[in-house]
């Protein structure tokens, strides 16, 4: 007897002493990743590691990972781009940032739609979504970085300089709320046509019986930036418990639970998915490699929204029949797909000759909308004599609040008061954007141009571009 006791005394000493002693971890895991409470659970009591995780918004996370043992964040990019990324990193599950439409709006994207054509359909108010705030959440950063790769058309990375506001606002027109909790801001709204989210997210949501149908997932054509979840080693001194936790975590078992209770895709090939995560994800976007191209994101973003207004002074005298008309044409003609006028943007157009001809203002609402502004240049009433100044006076008592004016002409001032005239008046609170055509004289539209803090720039499609642009403050 006492020689069996002996035995099951030295079993259990042997056992007690393979057995890893219980470890709690700090963790600093991305917002999303509160689902996975049951799956650590079962973690702690598989590997005696405990995982107390504090959530925060990946971006924000990445800013410090100060007084964390392990990072739990969607993605090591903007600790990377901080040069704050830890050495040791192993991806645990996947999930890409997608679209999820209401069923009556879905026809409204077209079958298979990319960025382009979502920031399309939102820049005529055809299209209104959610979206999580791209200052604090990885997810709301990464739809940015969609519509502005591809708004650059480049393939690659994007630099400083691909990065264009106005094709950014035009998606952001159709921005009815970015928040931190964006599911639960959806849940809360009747009048949101989609979401801007991972597919995770947006899988548990249809399943989770809080919408009264489920929302049909897009994934754009033109490619979507992809989460991979790494699970980083932030204190090197936890090296052991960290091995166990991403040993568990990678096991056949473990990842059927993730991909069971949470909609993420398993990294391990062995696991069973669901028939709605085999979906093909296309083409992963290239990540920024640069901070300033993250700034100019940011940037861009908070300036974005409605009250803007733009004041087109055009020129109808006669000298400008022909082809300086059809050029101006064209030049409006051309302001559609992203760089047309947003909604909720206001746009006046006042044509001259010897005086004001016509004054039009139209707050952009639709398509319709649209059509009026270019029914306006359709107008062949042109007049004789040019009073440029006179003209751009008018429209300066026009402006209000956030205002730019671009003038177009192709003469030189022969009605109404001189340049020195108007400017002894003291101009320079709204700033004007010349576009020059043909014998207009350079040196006088610099001048007011300096003296607003605007931009002389050669007539052409391309350069009232460039000055709609620059009014929006994308330059």
């Amino acid at each position: 007897m006492r020689l069996l006791a002996l035995v099951a005394l030295l079993v259990l000493t042997a056992c007690a002493a393979s057995t890893p002693p219980p470890v709690q971890l700090r963790v600093l895991a991305s917002t999303e990743l509160a689902d996975l409470a049951p799956v650590l659970a079962e973690l702690k009591r598989a590997t005696g590691v405990e995982l107390a995780v504090e959530h925060r918004g990946t971006v924000e996370a990445s800013r410090s990972l100060d007084g964390f043992d392990l990072a739990w964040l969607s993605t090591t990019r903007f600790l990377r781009l901080r040069g704050t990324e830890p050495e040791l990193a192993a991806s645990i599950m996947t999930s890409p940032v997608v679209l999820g439409v209401r069923r009556d709006k879905r026809a409204v994207l077209g079958e298979r739609p990319t960025w382009a054509d979502v920031a399309d359909r939102a820049a005529l108010g055809q299209f209104r979504y959610g979206m999580a705030d791209p200052r604090v959440s990885g997810g709301g950063m990464a739809a940015l970085i969609g519509v502005a790769t591809a708004a650059a058309g480049t393939g690659a990375p994007l630099r400083p300089e691909d990065v264009s506001c106005d094709r950014l606002q035009g998606f952001l027109t159709g921005r009815a709320f970015d928040v931190p909790d964006a599911v639960g801001e959806f849940t809360r709204r009747s009048d949101v046509d989609g979401l801007v989210a991972h597919e995770s997210e947006l899988l548990s949501l249809n399943a989770s019986g809080k919408l009264s149908e489920p929302l049909e997932i897009v994934y754009p054509r033109d490619g979507i930036v992809l989460s991979d979840y790494p699970l980083m080693l932030v204190k090197p001194e936890h090296r052991a418990a960290y091995d166990r936790v991403v040993e568990w975590l990678r096991s056949p078992a473990a990842q059927q639970m993730i991909a069971d209770r949470t909609w993420r895709r398993p990294v391990e090939s062995s696991v069973t998915r669901h028939e709605k995560l085999r979906a093909d994800l296309g083409t992963a976007l290239y990540f920024p490699d640069s901070t300033e191209v993250i700034d100019r994101l940011l940037l861009f973003h908070d300036r974005a929204g409605d009250g803007r207004q733009v004041i087109f002074v055009l020129d109808w005298s006669t000298s400008m029949r022909g082809a300086r008309m059809a050029g101006l044409r064209e030049a409006f003609a051309s302001l559609n797909g992203f760089d047309r006028f947003y909604v909720g943007e206001t746009v006046t157009i006042l044509r001259f000759a010897g005086t004001v001809l016509e004054e039009r203002s139209i707050t952009v609402r639709g398509k319709e909308d649209l059509d009026a502004l270019l029914a306006v240049v359709a107008s062949d009433d042109l007049r004789d004599n040019t009073a440029i100044w006179a003209a751009l006076d008018r429209a300066l008592q026009l402006a209000s609040g956030d205002t730019a004016v671009v003038l177009m002409t192709d003469g030189e001032n022969n009605a109404g008061p001189s340049l020195d005239e108007f400017l002894r008046v003291g101009r320079g609170e709204v700033p004007v954007y010349p576009i020059r055509f043909g014998e207009a004289s350079t040196a006088e539209l610099d001048r007011v141009a300096q003296a607003s803090g605007g931009r002389l720039v050669e007539a052409g499609a391309k350069s009232l571009l460039e000055a709609v642009r620059e009014i929006r403050g994308c330059r």
